[in-house]
């Protein structure tokens, strides 16, 4: 710096056009100063070897995969047409001509695009998205090296969208299966794969966050979160570790515009694993089963509750003739551990239970009026998932003022409309004061009140008569949300 200072102050006395010589020759050398250390720092980078080297192991496992889907279409209106110019023209047909028979289904063929990674080499399979092969005809993979086998064997899990491929090929890499429970958010990671197409294709990031759910994404996914770049036709690709083992499969993004932004969500490895094993063995995935409607704990439920603290899981209802129901799990019951393996939240306790195989004997640990005790649970078979649709309600009934909540009579009619079962019990709310606390606990137009505190409700007139009772202190509420999910939450009146 006093170099250049010297030198503007002998350029002022020199003349603007010798002044603009003489700093041009430093900054110059400052450059060529600044260059010749940036060249001496590339030698010690640790990094691009080390992505050369993945790179160079796991990229002759990764594939392309390509899918066929035989589509017929009809076309209605070309029959109607058809018909009406036989039957309705004041032309008759030719004598002897039969009726136009109706159009025949054209027949088309949609084609998609996505990738995998081969994880055993000996049988020839790979793993990819459920998404990636649903409803294909045919499912063609491609090798690295050019090489284009049909798929033998498809079989899908729709729970975790991950799907297992059998290929008839000798010779083939294999890239392993690593351990995502060891990965720590901040981790280099690459993701491999075919994005728009582009085969062959390496980002680079770092693991984001970990046990995401998001969109469709849930519990069994425990999703890996990661700003690596993911496009269409990533799908299926590998996530890999800086020491070559994948630690998941990608297979989502967040995203507005349909590109990358930055959020890209990985299948862990170990769930991979688990349903791998599953559908080669059995051809599909049977998961745990308890019977419960589970809530994760926030500081006013361990407040109202008497809880210890907030990791583990609340029962929010107990499904009948179910193993929880027959274990004697209560709704209000904490779990806080499994098998002796504690539980932080519910979407980890849904993993647990998931993962162990049905018929099985477990223990679980709950906390009950402030005691500890342990169940003995005998675990069935996760039936299918139920998906309902929200819709809007009916017209409006006041009730709960005080709190912020207006609800209305839940018939049959507006159960079934909203999505729920016609002869569910409670009260359907029909807005929610966005400055309320209902609103900040989530409570939405939509949302079925079922209990107050201990008393069950199914009216409006009750619904009010409870929350008087209450002598303007916080609330315990049962719900059930449009999704089907029961839960506790605890709202405080407006001030």
């Amino acid at each position: 710096s006093l170099v250049i200072v010297a030198a503007l102050v002998l350029a002022m006395l020199l003349g603007p056009s010798l002044a603009h010589r003489i700093a041009y020759a430093v900054a110059t050398g400052r450059a060529r100063a600044d260059r010749e250390q940036l060249a001496e720092l590339s030698k010690t980078d640790s990094l691009s070897p080390l992505f050369r080297a993945v790179t160079e192991v796991v990229q002759p496992a990764v594939v392309e995969i390509r899918v066929t889907k035989r589509v017929q279409f009809h076309h209605p209106d070309m029959d109607e047409m058809l018909r009406r110019f036989f039957e309705d023209s004041p032309l008759d047909p030719p004598e002897g001509m039969p009726p136009a028979p109706p159009s025949r289904p054209r027949e088309y063929f949609a084609r998609g695009l996505g990738s995998g990674v081969i994880v055993d080499a000996t049988h020839g399979y790979v793993i990819t998205n459920h998404h990636v092969v649903s409803g294909a005809d045919e499912v063609d993979v491609i090798l690295p090296d050019g090489r284009t086998f049909q798929a033998e064997c498809v079989r899908t899990d729709v729970e975790t969208d991950l799907a297992v491929l059998k290929i008839p090929a000798e010779d083939l890499i294999e890239a392993p299966l690593g351990d995502s429970d060891t990965v720590a958010v901040g981790d280099w990671v690459l993701a491999f794969g075919s994005p728009k197409g582009l085969e062959g294709t390496v980002t680079a990031g770092i693991v984001s966050a970990k046990a995401r759910e998001y969109g469709g994404l849930t519990a069994y996914h425990n999703a890996i979160q990661t700003d690596a770049s993911i496009n269409t036709g990533n799908s299926g690709g590998p996530l890999v570790n800086t020491r070559g083992e994948v630690i998941g499969i990608n297979n989502a993004i967040a995203s507005r515009s349909g590109g990358n932004e930055g959020i890209g969500f990985a299948i862990s490895s170990n769930v991979v694993r688990t349903v791998m094993e599953q559908l080669i063995a059995n051809g599909k995935v049977a998961r745990g089963y308890m019977g419960v409607a589970l809530q994760d704990v926030n500081a006013r439920l361990v407040e109202t509750f008497g809880l210890p603290h907030t990791r583990g899981a609340i029962v929010a209802q107990v499904m009948p003739r179910s193993p929880a129901s027959e274990a004697g799990l209560e709704a209000g019951d904490f779990i806080v551990g499994v098998e002796g393996r504690e539980v932080a939240s519910r979407a980890e306790l849904q993993r647990v239970v998931a993962g162990i195989a049905p018929g099985r004997t477990i223990s679980v640990s709950i906390v009950r009026d402030g005691e500890e005790q342990t169940l003995d649970l005998v675990l069935a078979v996760r039936p299918e998932r139920l998906v309902l649709v929200s819709r809007r309600g009916a017209p409006e009934s006041p009730a709960g003022d005080d709190y912020g909540l207006e609800v209305q009579e839940l018939t049959p009619a507006i159960a079934r409309s909203l999505g729920y079962k016609a002869d569910l019990e409670g009260v359907v709310i029909s807005e929610v004061d966005s400055g309320s606390d209902a609103a900040r606990q989530g409570l939405r137009a939509g949302v079925v009140i079922t209990h107050v505190g201990e008393t069950a409700i199914d009216s409006p007139d009750a619904f009010a008569e409870a929350l008087s009772e209450a002598e303007g202190e916080d609330v315990l509420l049962r719900v059930r949300t449009p999704a089907g999910r029961p839960q506790f939450v605890v709202i405080s009146p407006n001030p």
